[in-house]
């Protein structure tokens, strides 16, 4: 079973996991090779598994840069935190990686979460209730920046005082937003006014179904963890090598379970027939973490196995 027109997929890279240069590059020329349309990547900057091993790579520079040195992928964060740039250096970023890439650049805004990362760097790291409504008035200042002349905007934590609306991106009328959140009032109600696309990391596909009313008519995705092989016994094999990375209370099989639970794991064919579930629960898009970011097999089948039969059907 393979996923429908209506189903597309996206890779999604976990950036502050020790992805090199040298390793953005491979994964970016792998996508464009086999058909990958969007490359997403998170916006962090210390690692949740080593953080005085794993390179941690701004995500805005890394894209600008893979988007000079690409033709066809799409860029985009899962997703950038409220907390991390001012909203018009956010939408001023944005926007030049849209002109570099010639318009095929898409931005996940949320609220953050990983408080380590903000004390390691001091970033200011205010209760949840608190960055939601940074995060809303982010969303605000970044869609009008790119759609408004001048704007004037007086919030609780941001003011704008006639504000040129300059550079203008190059997709019309500004790239696609992308608001990520568990579906709650604090995250829908701004991306209702001022997004394109509503993301909820690691949700079943009956957990996905109760959150796709909520967010009518925005398009909605899921990310979501993904072991791929061409065969089964190839996943098995990829899921062996993940789960031997780290020291881990729970034996192989209870973890592998775990995570297939959230996560879609198995050969070509199984991971489609997981995919048509979150597509039957109103899902628009999928974007699959690929945490083996230097095992570029996987790439190979995502794009040429999921995302071309999804074109194709």
């Amino acid at each position: 079973m393979l996923a429908s027109a209506g189903m597309r997929v996206a890779l999604m890279i976990e950036g502050q996991e020790g992805v090199t240069w040298d390793h953005w590059c491979a994964l970016a020329d792998a996508c464009e090779e086999h058909g990958v349309e969007t490359l997403f990547r998170s916006d962090h900057y210390i690692s949740q598994a080593d953080e005085s091993a794993n390179v941690a790579h701004d995500a805005w520079t890394t894209i600008a840069a893979l988007a000079a040195r690409t033709t066809t992928l799409r860029f985009g964060t899962l997703v950038s935190p409220a907390t991390f740039r001012a909203p018009a250096l956010l939408a001023n970023a944005v926007a030049t990686a849209d002109h570099v890439s010639g318009g095929r650049i898409e931005l996940g805004l949320g609220a953050g979460w990983m408080e380590r990362e903000h004390r390691a760097f001091g970033f200011p790291f205010p209760e949840t209730p608190v960055r939601v409504e940074m995060f809303a008035e982010q969303l605000e200042i970044v869609h009008r920046l790119w759609t408004e002349e001048r704007v004037d905007f007086r919030g609780r934590y941001y003011t704008l005082e006639d504000a040129p609306g300059l550079p203008k991106p190059v997709q019309r009328p500004h790239p696609p937003i992308l608001v990520g959140g568990s579906g709650k009032r604090g995250t829908v109600e701004p991306a209702l006014r001022f997004a394109d696309e509503y993301n909820t990391p690691f949700v079943t596909p009956e957990e996905a179904a109760a959150i796709r009313p909520r967010v009518a008519p925005l398009r909605f995705s899921v990310m979501t963890g993904c072991i791929i092989g061409s065969t089964h016994d190839e996943a098995l094999d990829r899921a062996h090598e993940l789960y031997g990375r780290r020291p881990r209370d729970e034996a192989f099989d209870d973890w592998l379970a775990a995570y297939a639970q959230r996560a879609l794991f198995g050969s070509v064919d199984e991971v489609a027939t997981r995919l048509h579930e979150y597509e039957q629960a109103g899902c628009d898009r999928v974007m699959l973490q690929h945490l083996q970011h230097t095992d570029l097999e996987p790439v190979r089948l995502i794009g040429r196995e999921l995302s071309a039969s999804s074109r194709r059907s």
